[in-house]
């Protein structure tokens, strides 16, 4: 590994610096997915101001980027940060794996408050750009609670309204979350009503599809709809093949997104590098179950007919899927029994007093659900799935993690390592991207997805967003048995125009920005 660069601080008397940062001697990744190139980058304020040789020019700050590569900022367009940014502003572990902008509000669950959301965010300085989308399944509980039914005509009035109050304050889209409660019990009329709200301010519509295993072409059908009746842009949440029954499907999941482009529906994806998923256990049970609340569910668990029928139907999904156990699935957080975290469901069962068995893997599912239910880490995906989609030219790269307190829960890896891992395992050593389409796959494509004007690509005034790293020395250390673990090799981070990260250090300099959606 080289050692880490050197920043030279240049006093100047009698005359300004032409530059407050320039960065010498860069291999230029910029984002587009054309081959590297070497030059000089001068950035002034927030903004990039001179791509080219700049010999002879001065700066406050040079760094000497011989050897390294330097790219766009990472741009996740897929998290769950609404919480996490609040409580740790600065996002180490965001920062750290090269991320300076990031989504929230994804599977349908937002904030409803953008405006006063926004202000709490400037008001903190944040490190990271931070733009969001409006859930619907947020909404849908204000307006309706957790009821399986369809909404009233003046049910979907209000929230058209609410879809229009969280777009005016700047939400980048609208999300849906349609294999949970309550957007799950939503149809298709629901759905493409509120995306035409959206669609009115140019938002985006992304989707947790209904189904990511037996069904998923359907579901694919019905996002690709959504966008075609609604009249706006369709971004497919965390593309997958969840069921072990159905790996290798993965390219009639592709050609059906080509088959809608070829109609003119933009259709795009994004996915995480891992065979993992992370989601609440509750996704094992029939929606019908859910129905109401969890007090609801406690009813039914409690009732024994109610929960042999439960039970029946968990047992036949599984096994469906082509399991025969639950050792796939591990706790990532419990918050009534903390020694459950990072145990699997076939070693709780055991704690349990239970013997081994599928079906007494199914009773430790639905006690633990009867108990207030956890997250949970499922390996349910095949690594030739992984690649095959990673290889298709519209798929992003999002993480589909959140803002993490440092050494709470066993979270799936992805929060800390998601950027780190393509690069060391997909472009490094598998070879499956080069690594200016895995940069473009991180940048540029992401950005033009959603509409990010001056972000993406490295450009003279395009906003100062950039990494600068060694390839061959980015590592994702973090793993499923210790997640915890910050990327390595990303040696300076750059928002708008601050250095975030220096020597592979966080700063104390905060340059995040709210990204409202551009009138």
């Amino acid at each position: 590994m080289k050692p880490f660069l050197a920043i030279a601080l240049v006093a100047l008397a009698g005359s300004a610096a032409d530059f407050d940062i320039l960065i010498r001697n860069a291999r230029v990744v910029d984002g587009s997915g054309n081959p590297w190139f070497r030059a000089d980058i001068g950035i002034n304020g927030n903004r990039i101001s001179r791509i080219g040789a700049l010999n002879g020019k001065t700066a406050q700050r040079t760094i000497d980027a011989a050897g390294r590569i330097v790219t766009p900022g990472f741009i996740d367009v897929h998290t769950h940060s609404e919480s996490g940014i609040v409580r740790f502003p600065q996002a180490e572990n965001f920062l750290r794996d090269g991320v300076t902008t990031i989504v929230t509000g994804n599977c349908g669950a937002s904030e409803l408050d953008l405006k006063e959301f926004f202000a709490k965010l400037e008001e903190l300085r944040i490190g990271i750009n931070v733009a969001t989308l409006i859930g619907h399944n947020a909404i849908r509980i204000e307006v309706m609670g957790s009821e399986d039914r369809k909404a009233t005509p003046q049910e979907i009035e209000r929230m058209k309204a609410m879809v229009d109050r969280g777009m005016k304050a700047g939400a980048v889209g609208f999300s849906t979350g349609l294999e949970y409660v309550p957007g799950t019990y939503s149809p298709l009329e629901e759905l493409v009503e509120l995306a035409k709200v959206a669609a009115r301010y140019n938002g985006i519509y992304t989707t947790h599809m209904r189904d990511e295993g037996e069904g998923v072409l359907d579901a694919m059908r019905e996002a690709a709809e959504v966008g075609r009746l609604a009249g706006t842009r369709v971004q497919i949440s965390h593309l997958k093949q969840d069921t072990k029954a159905y790996w290798g499907n993965t390219r009639k999941m592709i050609d059906l997104i080509e088959d809608y482009r070829a109609q003119g529906v933009d259709v795009t994806v994004d996915q995480y590098p891992y065979i993992a998923y992370s989601t609440g256990l509750g996704t094992t049970l029939p929606t019908w179950a859910l129905a109401g609340g969890h007090q609801k569910l406690v009813e039914r668990l409690r009732d024994p007919a109610t929960r042999r029928k439960i039970f029946d139907e968990v047992l036949a999904f599984n096994k469906k899927r082509g399991y025969d156990d639950f050792e796939y699935t591990a706790v990532a957080s419990c918050r009534f029994e903390p020694r459950y975290e990072g145990r699997n469901v076939r070693e709780i069962a055991g704690m349990q007093g239970r013997a081994p068995s599928h079906e007494s893997d199914v009773e430790t599912v639905l006690d633990l659900m009867e108990k207030g239910g956890v997250s949970v880490v499922t390996k349910a995906m095949s690594e030739q799935d992984v690649e095959s989609i990673m290889r298709y030219r519209n798929t992003a790269i999002a993480s589909d993690g959140g803002v993490r307190e440092f050494g709470e829960g066993r979270p799936h890896p992805r929060n800390y390592g998601t950027n780190a891992r393509v690069f060391n395992e997909y472009v490094r050593l598998r070879k499956v991207l080069t690594l200016e389409d895995a940069v473009r796959k991180m940048t540029s494509l992401p950005a033009q997805i959603f509409a990010f004007r001056n972000r993406g690509l490295l450009r003279e005034g395009f906003a100062a967003d950039l990494v600068i790293f060694d390839p061959e020395a980015v590592r994702d250390n973090a793993t499923f048995a210790d997640p915890h673990q910050y990327s390595s090799g990303f040696e300076y981070v750059v928002v708008n125009g601050k250095i975030a990260v220096e020597n592979g250090k966080l700063t104390a300099d905060r340059g995040g920005e709210v990204l409202r959606r551009p009138e």
